[in-house]
């Protein structure tokens, strides 16, 4: 997918259904996207955790369509799907036959207990040293049919049971998963949560070299099914650079807080620092499903010696305090309901926010945007930040669940009236340059510029494309070569008029 710009959605939040989604994306924005990532539209789409806690991950929610919908939509656009690698739904019917059959159950052995980790016992140094994204334990007390009551693992919430991703029928599971995708014709996968997926007695159980390991197993099973592979993980930024080196893709998710923190602050050294030294072969975001990650730019905390200079965050802890508060500040205090203790879904690293609020502004956002897109790797833009959206505080307050409140539900007027808005209109003219304008297939720098700009260019041959934004100001200028000549405009809507 080098070089796409990709749509990341959820098919009934933004069109209502895959159909209505193929009806998008080859109407109002054809000709805008390269590839979409459809977020999970198996059975249920609205368990615990918004699709991410699938009963039948071979099977397409009726509400959404069926497979058939699927291979239409990839007809149109390559299509991304999630592999939900570390867990599966409690209601799964391979978890309901343990809890009816217990050890005699053919899959017992597929779901994490404590024993199965541990089973010389734990010691509170070994539970305190695993890494978990939540508060507490990741372990949940489970009553089987005989009332005899067992601790599984349970890495996000207690309706999500780990798997041991190396039992024979954990391997047959995932091997299923990727069979059913390359028949309909799926061309990459995203392992979500991956990081968690190994429990190694005596580590974190995050990201060790066992999970290492996992990964590249996993990669090789995909890439055999001509399936390319994005690794999420949020971490400490050495780390997501290092395993850049080991697979297709890996997301940009220190790229969100420093756009923020620039903005913010008026100064661009720490981004302009990463722009240095990030991995290319990256998935640039600014919002996803989920909220803005704080953790990918704080310093090392899951492994000893997290002090040492070779440790530190990309931000310090009184950036990252302003960078916190400053979100809270720009959303009107709306992110502070969805965060942290005050909604559900508690997580220890995001700052629950839509990217638009949390910019104050559009000059800001706009700015944000064009400097996604102007970076290397595969811009990827939600569905959300597509159109502008800002924090829905309704649908905060009716689910109780914190990324509610950048997960919109829109209607097809809602989509419609986004569509037409100026702000919207400048992003579209953003991307089509990105995908259209040959600069972008040849080499990108980063441009010398006072410590309130950044700037930065892409050439092939003749053909130019380059950027500079202004973040006390929050302007943005572009210069791109047209037939030959070259144009310099501030607005981009006046790129429609190039060529």
């Amino acid at each position: 997918m080098r070089d796409h710009v990709q749509l990341i959605t959820y098919a009934d939040r933004l069109a209502g259904d895959l159909r209505g989604l193929t009806a998008l994306l080859t109407g109002p924005l054809d000709g805008v996207f390269d590839a979409v990532h459809v977020l999970p539209f198996f059975t249920p789409i609205d368990g615990a955790d918004a699709g991410f806690d699938p009963v039948d991950h071979t099977e397409v929610d009726p509400r959404l369509g069926d497979w058939s919908d699927v291979e239409a939509l990839g007809r149109v656009l390559p299509v991304m799907a999630d592999l939900i690698v570390n867990h599966v739904s409690a209601d799964s019917p391979a978890f309901r036959d343990v809890i009816a059959r217990g050890a005699s159950s053919p899959h017992a052995g597929m779901f994490l207990t404590l024993d199965a980790v541990f089973p010389g016992g734990a010691r509170e140094a070994d539970l305190l040293a695993i890494y978990r994204p939540r508060p507490g334990l990741p372990l949940t007390a489970v009553q089987h049919a005989d009332r005899t009551r067992r601790l599984y693992w349970t890495t996000f919430t207690p309706q999500q049971i780990d798997l041991d991703v190396h039992h024979p029928g954990s391997v047959a599971y995932l091997d299923g998963i990727l069979d059913r995708f390359a028949a309909h014709g799926i061309r990459m996968v995203r392992l979500d949560a991956v990081g968690y997926a190994v429990k190694t007695p005596g580590t974190s159980s995050f990201m060790t070299p066992e999970t290492f390991d996992f990964i590249r197993y996993l990669t090789g099973r995909a890439h055999a099914r001509g399936i390319e592979v994005l690794v999420e993980v949020h971490s400490y930024w050495r780390r997501q650079v290092e395993i850049a080196t080991e697979v297709d893709w890996v997301y940009d998710f220190a790229l969100p807080p420093l756009v923020l923190h620039a903005l913010y602050a008026g100064d661009a050294s720490a981004l302009r620092h990463w722009c240095e030294v990030r991995p290319t072969n990256a998935v640039t975001v600014l919002d996803t499903h989920d909220g803005i990650g704080v953790i990918d730019v704080g310093p090392d905390t899951s492994t000893p010696g997290g002090g040492t200079v070779e440790h530190l965050g990309l931000l310090d802890g009184a950036a990252i305090d302003a960078l916190v508060e400053g979100i809270h500040a720009a959303s009107g205090d709306t992110s502070r309901l969805a965060t942290g203790v005050a909604a559900s879904n508690l997580d220890l690293y995001q700052v629950n926010c839509t990217f638009a609020d949390a910019c104050g502004d559009e000059a800001g956002h706009l700015l944000a945007r064009a400097l996604q897109v102007f970076l290397p790797g595969v811009p990827q833009i939600y569905y959300v930040g597509l159109l502008g959206g800002g924090n829905d505080v309704d649908l905060l307050e009716r689910t109780g669940v914190g990324r509610d409140i950048n997960r919109h539900r829109y209607t097809p007027d809602e989509v419609a009236t986004a569509l037409d808005r100026p702000f919207t209109q400048r992003l579209i003219a953003l991307l089509r340059l990105r995908r259209t304008h040959p600069a972008f297939r040849g080499g990108w720098e980063l441009l010398g510029a006072p410590d309130h700009q950044l700037a930065m260019r892409w050439t092939a041959g003749d053909d130019v494309a380059e950027l500079r934004v202004d973040l006390r100001d929050r302007s943005l200028c572009l210069r791109v070569t047209d037939s030959g000549h070259q144009q310099e405009v501030t607005d981009p809507l006046d790129l429609a008029h190039l060529g």
